[in-house]
Parts: structure tokens; C-alpha cells; sequence
């Protein structure tokens, strides 16, 4: 039986998307059928991620009803299946969100994992996904703003009768994890799934357009995601030993004080 999740978030910049990507290449490492579809038809970034970004139809096309969910959907890494969103204007406007649950009804029949990245944020566009999967995954990052903005999140998904399987905690100090997890237990009001750390590899892979799990496997952010997928999935993998972070070198260096500035844009 398909089991359905809505990765949230309450702001932009948590690494919500990064997270799904992860999270779906995981679950299809560890033999899960599996799909992702980008369901923030506004501010498309899946298909960014894992340089899907020119693909002939997507998500908008679908929703458009000028296409069929099939010809939108795509192989990713591991044997991940993706449907990106597309990034024109045009088609944002075209699309329509209501027939996500149209394009869910198709999707549950192949799957046994559906994750869908949704738009950050409170919208129209965002509220569809929150309805209609099984459980609803809140990204959130150790900042006030961002705990504020998922617990926003969490109360809206439960006026549509969703409900939130729990918090994924993403970019933490890692000497700092147990007073972390208290803290946001308390105030989200719900169990904390899993600690991603912060993690230089993060970056590296991003820029590379493979998702860390792959590229690489070992490092401190790719362990914790596997944690979080086995958990998801009931499989109980053995410990692993991270790897050391590559040390940062000047294209490093100048990436991300790059992303840095536009972040402050």
C-alpha cells in the first residue's frame, strides 16, 4: 500500500527540497518504489536540483490537463522517479492545483512511497498537498523565524485534516542536539524524526546536481537522512561511521559566499 507524504515547510531557505531529493533518492536505494513530484508549481526547484530543468513536459503541463502525469514523469538517481514542476511563468498560470489530487489518484496506483515537495509558505497552492497526503513532514531550521513559520504551517494543515507525522530538523550544530530536539518538541507539538547536520558536502553536491546520498554517501548529512528513510521505510540499517568533511577549497569558498549575498537579496 502506497504510503503518501507532503514535505513542508513554513519558510523558504530550510533546504525543504534538498531534503525531499535526499529523502526519495534514499528510499529508492533501499528498494522502495518511489516518486517525487514537485508540487510548488510557482517556485519550481526539483527539477533545478537534479538538472531537470529543460525536460519537455512537467508538472504544469499536467495540471494544464495538455498532458498526461506519464509524460511528465522522469528516471532520477538510484532509480528515483521524478515529476518536476516547470519554472515558466506561463505555465504557473496555466496550471491548475486543484488536479494534483487528479494526478495523486494515478500516482498511488504505481508507488509504494509518493513524496511531494510543496510550496513553503501559507498559499493556495500549498494548501492542496497539506490535504491530501497520509502525513505531512515539517522541515524546519533551528531559527525562531523558521519555528515560528512551520508551527503556521502545522496548525493550517490540520484545519484541512491533514496531520504532521513530525519534524525533520535540517542544518544543526551538532553539540547542540539534544536541547535542539526539546526545544522544538515543546513548541511545534510534535516528535522530532530526524537531525540533519550541517554539512559542507551539502553544498558540493548541490552544485554538482547529485544529491548528497550519492555523491556522497558517508558524509555526516547523507548518514542522517539514511536514518530518517530507513525509519520511514522499516528497515533497520547498521550504523556508519561519517567521514570527515572535505576540506573547503576556493571554489567552495566563493560559492558560498555567492549564495550567501543573493540569500540577503
Amino acid at each position: 500500500m502506497v504510503k503518501v507524504y507532503t514535505i513542508a515547510s513554513g519558510k523558504g531557505g530550510t533546504g525543504k527540497t534538498t531534503v525531499s531529493v535526499n529523502l526519495g533518492t534514499m528510499l529508492a536505494q533501499l528498494g522502495k518504489e518511489t516518486c517525487l513530484m514537485d508540487a510548488d508549481i510557482g517556485m519550481a526547484n526539483v527539477g533545478l536540483i537534479l538538472g531537470m530543468q529543460d525536460v519537455p513536459v512537467t508538472l504544469h503541463e499536467v495540471l494544464a490537463g495538455t498532458a498526461v502525469v506519464s509524460d511528465a514523469t522522469y528516471s532520477g538517481p538510484a532509480g528515483l522517479k521524478v515529476i518536476p514542476s516547470g519554472i515558466s511563468l506561463q505555465g504557473f498560470q496555466q496550471a491548475d492545483p486543484e488536479k494534483i489530487r487528479d494526478v495523486m489518484g494515478e500516482l498511488v496506483k504505481k508507488f509504494e512511497f509518493l513524496l511531494i515537495d510543496a510550496p513553503a509558505g501559507i498559499s493556495r497552492d500549498g494548501v492542496v498537498p497539506l490535504a491530501v497526503a497520509d502525513e505531512v513532514i515539517l522541515v524546519v531550521n533551528p531559527e525562531l523565524s523558521s519555528i515560528v513559520d512551520a508551527l503556521k504551517t502545522k496548525i493550517l494543515t490540520e484545519v484541512v485534516g491533514g496531520h504532521v507525522l513530525g519534524c525533520i530538523i535540517n542544518r544543526v550544530d551538532q553539540e547542540k542536539t539534544d536541547v535542539i530536539t526539546k526545544k522544538m518538541e515543546k513548541v511545534l507539538g510534535v516528535p522530532v524524526i530526524g537531525i540533519i547536520p550541517e554539512d559542507s558536502n551539502t553544498r558540493r553536491a548541490s552544485s554538482a546536481k547529485v544529491p548528497i546520498v550519492i555523491k556522497y554517501p558517508s558524509s555526516p548529512a547523507s548518514l542522517a537522512i539514511k536514518r530518517i528513510a530507513a525509519d520511514l521505510a522499516g528497515v533497520e540499517m547498521a550504523e556508519e561511521k561519517a567521514s570527515p568533511a572535505a576540506k573547503e577549497g576556493f571554489v567552495d569558498r566563493f560559492t558560498r559566499v555567492l549564495f550567501k549575498r543573493k540569500e540577503k537579496q
